[in-house]
């Protein structure tokens, strides 16, 4: 089914991003992985690629296993990185043949060792474009990415908000945003998107924190922001994994909460292919999912 269909019918809606390895050992792994969160019922799974498009076989591997073995409603991503339109173009028609009906339209970053994204000649220079092709060319459930402390190449808020504006100008159906700690971040945007005319499903990307040094690299990579007393926890418990594991879970499942009682459609969760944290952060959710509907 088409997520921006899934998105208006079913609430909460729970989805599960995985990243395609780099081995065949690596992709029965995940498979495995994604079977354990069948039990959850997701909406959608998504596939992310790799920087440069380093991933792109891998991605179509796993996106078109995962719908046919799993029967799992699968998103995958494409980025504008290393391709030219007829190179995309092919690729979109391999995905359309494999029954795949939603595709993650990205700009994507710069190949590893690049600073700057630079366009491909032939290629396109903005998600916008790459999203304004398949809308006339395709008939994809399209998504893009959102920011709710602002994309890192972006100079201000206003500038990327105008930027997701473009987006769902040219066929976005809904957007999933970039991991966040702190939920008022995630209203504020949405409150600043609905007053510039964006009216699809903002989708809230979250990730369980389950390591120290990573979360700290990551969030410097891609901008977001840890609260002071969630970091001050996180630092007390810097020599403790399972400590920080046990935070991460807990945090991550009280931010859930908040978010789908406030209104948010669903969550996203970025599971950096493991399932254990991710698991029980569902399984708290839906023993109180009623009240999360009611209240929502």
């Amino acid at each position: 089914m088409r997520i921006d269909q899934t998105l208006a019918l079913k609430r909460p809606c729970f989805s599960f991003e995985f990243f395609p390895p780099k081995t065949d050992e690596g992709v029965e792994n995940l498979l495995n992985t994604a079977r354990t969160l069948q039990l959850f019922e997701p909406a959608f799974v998504s596939v992310t690629y790799g920087a440069g498009g380093s991933t792109r076989a891998r991605t179509v591997e796993v996106a078109k296993r995962m719908k046919r073995e799993l029967e799992l409603e699968v998103m995958a991503h494409v980025t504008c990185v290393g391709h030219t339109r007829a190179d995309l173009r092919v690729l979109f028609a391999e995905l359309a043949e494999a029954g795949i009906e939603n595709v993650m339209a990205l700009r994507g970053d710069p190949p590893r060792g690049e600073a700057t994204f630079t366009a491909t000649e032939g290629g396109f220079r903005y998600a916008s474009e790459l999203i304004a092709m398949l809308q006339e060319e395709f008939s994809f459930s399209l998504g893009a990415a959102a920011y709710p402390e602002k994309h890192p190449e972006a100079e201000s808020l206003q500038d990327d908000l105008a930027n997701a504006v473009r987006k769902v100008s040219a066929g976005a159906r809904f957007l999933v945003t970039q991991l966040f700690f702190d939920n008022e971040a995630y209203f504020r945007f949405v409150e600043r998107a609905r007053a510039l005319g964006i009216d699809v499903p903002i989708v809230p990307g979250i990730m369980p924190i389950t390591s120290f040094e990573q979360i700290g690299r990551m969030t410097k990579m891609c901008g977001a922001s840890i609260p002071a007393p969630l970091l001050g926890e996180l630092e007390a418990r810097a020599t403790d994994a399972q400590g920080v594991t046990d935070l991460g879970v807990a945090y991550c499942a009280l931010q859930c909460s908040d978010l789908l009682r406030r209104g948010a459609p669903g969550i996203h969760f970025y599971t950096l292919n493991r399932s254990p944290s991710t698991r029980a952060v569902v399984s708290a959710l839906l023993a109180v999912r009623e009240r999360l509907v009611t209240t929502s």
